[in-house]
């Protein structure tokens, strides 16, 4: 271990003072990983067996449902069926506005720290690239003609920075990126369990507003529809 790192602190000497940033960028990548890591682990475990048992409960007793719902507010999804519900007496396009409002209001909640990520995959490369010149400057401003073994130590170290540097920038963009898509593709599940889960909710309310006023046939178009 002790080896280890001091071929990593060789490594972060030999490529500069880009390292620097370069440092910063991957321990605040890791620590926002970590924290989106232990939310969507939360959200993925608990989310639709949760979802799904309101439901069942909302066919023949919305009260109760209501309130048992009220213990999930951890979730996205439970939070924008409450925000709906809590309207009263709401009309069907009422409800349906108010499910499309809550969802717009967790959508920042799924992608949050999504613009670091992709601020660090897009400069972590242009760091490296800096670190690059940086080097390949040192390099050549310790060429002198008729003295290049002498300098051979300053021309080399200067061609180590500009490949560590370089190599330490692609490091941090490519598991930054990877990370991101990862998230990303788990923001899109969760969109669309929204949509499918919401739809449902939204044919139960229609029921029972019905049920309720003794009218006719509910209404056809669906939340699932809006917006195609």
């Amino acid at each position: 271990m002790a080896q280890v790192l001091r071929v990593v602190i060789r490594l972060f000497q030999a490529g500069g003072i880009v390292m620097i940033p370069l440092l910063i960028f991957s321990i605040v990548v890791f620590a926002l990983t970590i924290e989106r890591i232990r939310f969507w682990f939360t959200v993925t475990r608990d989310q639709r067996s949760v979802t799904r048992e309101f439901l069942q409960l909302y066919r023949t007793d919305p009260e109760l449902a209501f309130d048992e719902l009220k213990q999930h507010t951890h979730l996205p999804l439970p939070r924008i069926f409450l925000e709906a519900l809590e309207l009263e007496n709401a009309s069907l396009g009422q409800f349906r506005l108010a499910l499309e409002g809550a969802t717009q209001a967790e959508i920042p909640i799924l992608k949050r720290f999504n613009t670091i990520f992709q601020t660090v995959v897009a400069v972590a490369p242009l760091l490296g690239l800096l670190g690059t010149i940086l080097g390949l400057i040192r390099s050549f401003s310790s060429i002198k003609i008729g003295q290049i073994g002498a300098n051979a130590t300053n021309v080399t170290g200067g061609i180590s920075e500009a490949l560590v540097s370089t190599a330490a920038g692609m490091v941090v963009a490519i598991a930054t990126l990877v990370v991101t898509n990862i998230f990303r593709g788990l923001y899109r599940r969760q969109i669309a369990m929204f949509r499918e889960y919401a739809s449902q909710l939204e044919i139960l309310y229609e029921w029972h507003v019905y049920a309720k006023n003794g009218g006719s046939q509910p209404m056809e178009e669906s939340y699932a529809s809006m917006g195609r």
